[in-house]
C-alpha cells in the first residue's frame, strides 16, 4: 500500500473515531435562546442570569385557532424555540392544528424532523408517502396517535361537514421547518419558469400562470 493510501486510510480512521467520541450531551442544563442574537445554525445561549420561567412556558396551545377560515380551512399554532426560548438545543417542539369542517393541512414535509400527532378533537384522514409513491393512510379518531417520518411528503384532512377537528403534534427538533408542495413550487421567489413546471406536471403554460395566481410569492 502506498504511503498515500496509508495517511488516507489514518485520516479517515482519525475523522471516525472523533465521530464516535465526540461529547454528544449537553455540557450545561439549558442553553435558552438569545432570539436577538446573532443565528448561526440555532440560538445563541442567552445569559444564565437573565433566565426566567417565562421562557420555558407558553400557553398558545390551550386554546383552538381563533380562526379556522382560511383557503385550506386549518390554522397551525406552533410552539417552536421562537416562542419558548427554553426549547433551544433540546431538539423537540410542538404545534397545534386546527380544522374547519372540511378542513385540509395540505402536502407538505418537515425537513429537520419526524412528527407524532394526537388528536385532541374530531376524526382525521391522515397520510404520508413515501420515497417509492406508496400511500401510507388511515382515518384516525380522537384519543388515536399517527406518525410522519422525517422529510416525507403528508397531509391531514377533515373530510367530515359536521364537526371540527383538533390534533397537538409533536416533533423531535426545535424548529422542524415546514415545507408546502404548492406554495414552494408555484410561489417560489424568483419564480421557478413556467416551462419548466409545464413539463414537470405535463401542463399548458397558462395553466401554470393561473395555478400561480393562487400562491403569491414568497417574500
Amino acid at each position: 500500500m502506498s504511503t498515500s493510501m496509508i495517511h488516507l486510510f489514518v485520516t479517515i480512521l482519525l475523522v471516525a473515531a472523533h465521530k464516535a467520541f465526540a461529547e454528544s450531551n449537553m455540557l450545561q442544563d439549558f442553553c435558552v435562546a438569545d432570539l436577538k442574537g446573532e443565528k448561526v445554525n440555532g440560538y445563541p445561549c442567552k445569559d444564565p442570569a437573565q433566565v426566567t420561567p417565562e421562557d420555558f412556558y407558553y400557553t398558545g396551545l390551550a386554546n383552538a385557532a381563533a380562526n379556522t377560515n382560511t383557503t385550506m380551512g386549518s390554522a397551525v399554532t406552533s410552539a417552536n424555540v421562537e416562542k419558548i426560548p427554553g426549547l433551544n438545543t433540546l431538539g423537540v417542539s410542538m404545534s397545534r392544528i386546527d380544522y374547519a369542517p372540511g378542513g385540509l393541512n395540505p402536502p407538505h414535509l418537515h425537513p429537520r424532523a419526524s412528527e407524532a400527532i394526537f388528536v385532541l378533537e374530531g376524526r382525521l384522514f391522515v397520510g404520508f408517502l413515501t420515497t417509492t409513491g406508496k400511500l401510507i393512510s388511515k382515518h384516525v379518531n380522537k384519543g388515536d396517535v399517527f406518525v410522519f417520518p422525517r422529510a416525507l411528503l403528508h397531509f391531514q384532512q377533515n373530510p367530515y361537514k359536521d364537526a371540527p377537528a383538533s390534533v397537538l403534534a409533536a416533533f423531535d427538533s426545535q424548529n422542524s421547518g415546514a415545507q408546502g408542495v404548492g406554495p414552494s413550487l408555484f410561489g417560489a421567489n424568483p419564480p421557478i419558469p413556467d416551462d419548466l413546471l409545464a413539463k414537470a406536471f405535463y401542463l399548458e403554460s397558462q395553466e401554470v400562470q393561473k395555478v400561480k395566481g393562487k400562491f403569491p410569492a414568497k417574500k
